[in-house]
């Protein structure tokens, strides 16, 4: 094969430095050997990124939350009760009124249709109450929970990633709890002497299925600072805790890494550790302790 350049003949079949060179087995060996390592090298980088986005939205969420008990407040001049129910302790069970928290700060959500659609009258398991019970709430997820908000169960109720804190230990959710969310709470600021910057208000928690959902005054939607447990596996459905009409709560959870988003009295939101002394914690989940906390927590 002849080429001309520059009134130059080049016979490439006799020029050997002309001829294409290619690869050797091991030169593509190697190639192949950096592309996994780099590949290796970006793939933790890629998920602490989705990680750190799922956990800045889940923040998102529980500001919001934040937001609307403050206006709810302003409103009625007192925090959301715990549940709202006649009689007391609450039992984990479909019986009752147990309209919760959440129920009640709907409107304050930008979901008053919603709110509209509970036959609050008879409570949220009366069967006028149903299509609302399962209707998704998106601000009610976190991000990072590997199943949908129904559980496996397209009939069951609409579960949530958050919970108002009733209690500083495990004890019954009743009306002398020492939270500021526990049943026919009329809790004021005045009344959570401890400092609102110093209170627990919000935390997240992993939902079990079946679960009586966020429309529930129960341990679905309420929760103690009895205990500050280690996130569960990805994919993992929690069991429920307790049989049916047990008096049992529970703690506070979640699918972070490291630690949970907490919502304080004063609507800041902060990222506790699983290391956090269980004393502190402990304070924190108390109105009225007299407790002064201190470090960096």
């Amino acid at each position: 094969m002849k080429i001309r350049i520059r009134n130059r003949d080049w016979n490439l079949s006799k020029n050997p430095k002309m001829k294409s060179q290619g690869f050797t087995l091991v030169e593509l060996l190697v190639v192949i050997a950096i592309i996994g390592v780099l590949v290796g090298l970006l793939l933790p980088a890629v998920q602490s990124a989705r990680e750190a986005a799922r956990r800045m939205g889940c923040a998102n969420n529980m500001v919001q939350l934040g937001l609307a008990t403050h206006h709810y407040e302003f409103s009625a001049e007192h925090l959301p009760s715990g549940t709202i129910n006649e009689t007391g302790p609450i039992r984990d069970e479909p019986i009752g009124k147990h309209i919760s928290w959440m129920v009640q700060v709907l409107p304050y959500l930008e979901q008053s249709a919603l709110y509209r659609q509970f036959d609050l009258a008879q409570g949220v398991y009366a069967p006028g109450s149903a299509k609302a019970r399962t209707a998704r709430v998106s601000t009610f997820l976190c991000p990072s929970q590997p199943y949908g908000s129904e559980g496996l169960d397209s009939d069951a109720a609409a579960a949530s990633s958050y919970a108002a804190c009733y209690h500083d230990s495990e004890v019954p959710i009743d009306s002398d709890n020492n939270g500021v969310f526990f049943r026919n709470s009329r809790i004021k600021f005045s009344d959570i002497t401890d400092g609102s910057s110093n209170t627990i208000f919000f935390g997240e928690k992993v939902s079990e299925y079946p679960d009586l959902g966020w429309a529930s005054g129960t341990r679905a939607t309420l929760r103690n600072g009895g205990g500050f447990m280690l996130p569960p596996k990805r994919n993992h459905i929690a069991p429920r805790a307790s049989e049916t009409g047990s008096l049992l709560v529970g703690g506070f959870s979640s699918f972070h890494v490291a630690g949970g988003n907490f919502v304080f009295g004063d609507g800041s939101m902060r990222f506790l550790s699983y290391g956090l002394d269980p004393k502190v914690f402990h304070n924190l989940c108390n109105r009225e302790d007299g407790e002064f906390v201190t470090g960096d927590w």
